[in-house]
Formats: C-alpha cells, structure tokens, sequence
C-alpha cells in the first residue's frame, strides 16, 4: 500500500478494518427527509433504490485499496447526487459524503480546494438548467464548503501525525541498528585484542612447559586471569562499554605488546580527556596493539600524545613492522566510525611500517560546566 493509501485509511471516515466507518452513514437518513413528507409509494421506491446505489458504492469506498479506487467512487457519490437531486431535494447527503470524503482521498490541498469549487459550479449549473428550486442548491453548496474545508485540516492533522509516527519509527529502527553496530564493534575489538593475547601466551607456554615449567605455569596463570577479564569485558561492552582509563589502556598495550616480543616506548604523558574521548582512544590504541600482534611481526612500537595547533588531541601508533595494513578489517572500520561520530579524523600511513593517526577535537567547558 502507498503512502496516499495509508493515509487515507487512518481518516475515521474511512475506518473500515475497525468498523468505524460506517458510523457516518448515520448522515444518510436526511435523504428520507422528502419521502417521509410526501408519503407517495412510488417515490418511495424510487428513493429506495437510489439509496440502495448510494450503498453499494459507500461500502466500496469503505473497502477500497487503491487510490483510483477511491477517485472513481468518489466520483460515484458526486454523480449520484446530481442525478437524484431534481427527484430528492434531500440528495444533498451525497454531495456531503463527496465532499467529506475528498480532503483524505487527496493530498494536495489546491487539489481539493479545485474540486471543491467544480462540485459547486456543478450543482449551480444543474440548479440553472433543471430548474431545482434554489434552497436545496444553496444548501448543497453551502454543505459542500462547510464539510470539505473543515475535513480539509482534520486530513492535513491526520498526515502530520502519520509523518510523525513514520519518523519515530525510523529513529527507533536507527538507533537499534547504531546500538547493534556498537555492540558489535566492541565486541570485536574487545575479543580480537584479549584473544591474541591468550593465543600468545598460550603458545609461549606450550615451548616453555618442558624446559620451564615453572614459567609456564605462570603464564597459563596468566592465561586464566586474560580469560576472566575478557568475559568480564564483554559482559560490559554488551551493557555498554565504559573503558577503565587510557592510562590503564597503555600500560596493558606495553605488557601485550612485551609478551609478544615487541618493545614499546610512549613519548609524551597520557592527556586528560572526556570519558567519551578516553574510550574511543583506548579502544583505538587496543586494535593497534591486536594488528601489530598479529599482522605486523614488528619489534619496535612508538606511541605519542599531542595536541596539535589546530586544537586537537593526537594520538599516533608507529611500529616497524614488515607487514604494513593493506586493507581496513572490522575493527579499522569501527574505529573510523568512532572517531568521526566525535567529530575527529582518522589515517594510516603504510610507507615504512605502519603509522596509525587519531585525532579528536579538543573540547572545552563553558563556566556552567557544560564540555562544548
């Protein structure tokens, strides 16, 4: 179904799925107006079957799917009318129903305004030509204004509520994906750096099991201890990673890297930052040490915190690694899209080893004490 049909569906004038739009049929018995008065059985019947029409093509309205379908019984109700106002001068009902029902059918507003005004030439002209006293005209006329204006903002109300609704539903389904890739990024960056190291001194402690044992224990020890902080960080990263401090974050980077054979010297002093931005560059620093454990089979590891001339904070991760990043994983993505969701930038340089630049924008607090 389009958009301009399920709009209209929402009008209660065209409820069918709940029934409700039945209720406005309730305006139809001023049709039996002149038959109650006149009490003549063949105009009786000939109102009877004309409602009988008028029926038939309410309820189709009312089950309608389509917009053509709408048009035409809309078109429909307006035709009636004009056939069987010179017999019923209390046909006025379907030119309302023509009218009422218009503005939901509809969407552009000039549109029903147009329609609006054809419907009442048209009733004027047949007044003129058959002769159909002026009250019932001037009543149509008046009918057809009144109810298709007033519907006219009730329809304009209805659309802005279903775009509202669209659009929270929109930024529901958004926020529930964002909240997804989060989770997932974490989770990545969390498993891929803790696993290396189990994966690491695993190893070192199978070589060292026969020729020390001791050291080897201490390692599998060590393993243990990994293993519980990694599910410990998980459980946290799927609640919402909240990291533990960039100061912390380098000095387990330098013992990661030193199991793994690689020295790592930090040239400047960890600087003091958002909670936001700390995780960010901590989640940074540890796909770093994860790709330099496992792909650069580097032996040297420089690290260096600045704040640059154009006020913002710096943080570059340099190995000499023979196997510089080629191709950006999962985790490279995720920690792009971490940097530029707070507005920073993020490169690589793969020239000799590899040089992995993070910079965030320097922020700074209000007298209120409001981070801008």
């Amino acid at each position: 179904m389009s958009d301009k049909d399920q709009l209209a569906c929402e009008s209660p004038s065209i409820g069918s799925r709940s029934g409700t739009g039945y209720i406005w049929m309730a305006y139809s018995v001023f049709f039996f107006v002149d038959p109650i008065m006149r009490r003549s059985l063949r105009f009786w019947l000939v109102c009877v079957g004309i409602y009988a029409v008028f029926l038939a093509v309410y309820i189709g309205y009312m089950r309608a799917r389509s917009t053509k379908q709408r048009y035409v019984l809309l078109a429909a109700f307006y035709v009636l009318g004009m056939v069987s106002l010179p017999i019923n001068s209390s046909s006025t009902a379907f030119f309302v129903y023509s009218a009422a029902f218009l503005p939901f059918a509809v969407a552009s507003v000039p549109t029903v305004i147009a329609v609006m005004v054809a419907q009442c030439l048209g009733v004027a002209v047949q007044g003129l030509v058959m002769h159909v006293s002026l009250i019932p005209i001037a009543i149509t006329i008046f009918m057809i204004i009144v109810v298709g204006t007033s519907n006219i903002f009730v329809a304009q109300q209805k659309r802005s509520q279903h775009r509202l609704r669209v659009a929270h539903d929109e930024i529901e389904r958004l926020a529930a994906l964002a909240e997804r890739e989060r989770i997932a990024r974490d989770l990545h960056d969390v498993l891929g750096h803790t696993l290396s190291v189990i994966v690491l001194k695993s190893e070192l402690a199978g070589r060292l099991v026969e020729r020390d044992p001791q050291r080897a224990a201490q390692e599998i020890g060590d393993v243990e201890k990994t293993a519980r902080t990694a599910l410990k960080e998980v459980r946290e990263a799927i609640g919402g990673y909240r990291s533990q401090g960039l100061a912390a974050e380098v000095e387990m980077a330098r013992n990661t890297l030193q199991t793994a054979g690689v020295a790592m010297a930090c040239e400047s002093p960890v600087p003091k930052l958002t909670s936001e931005e700390e995780t960010v560059l901590c989640l940074a620093l540890r796909e770093a040490v994860t790709n330099i454990v496992r792909h650069a089979h580097a032996t040297q590891c420089r690290m260096r915190f600045a704040t640059t001339e154009d006020r913002f904070h710096s943080l570059q991760v340099e190995d000499d690694g023979p196997h510089p990043i080629k191709q950006e994983g999962n985790g490279l993505r995720g920690m792009r899209e971490r940097v530029q969701s707070l507005g920073g930038r993020f490169s690589i340089n793969s020239e000799h080893g590899t040089t992995l630049l993070v910079e965030l924008p320097v922020r700074t607090t209000s007298t209120t004490g409001v981070v801008q």
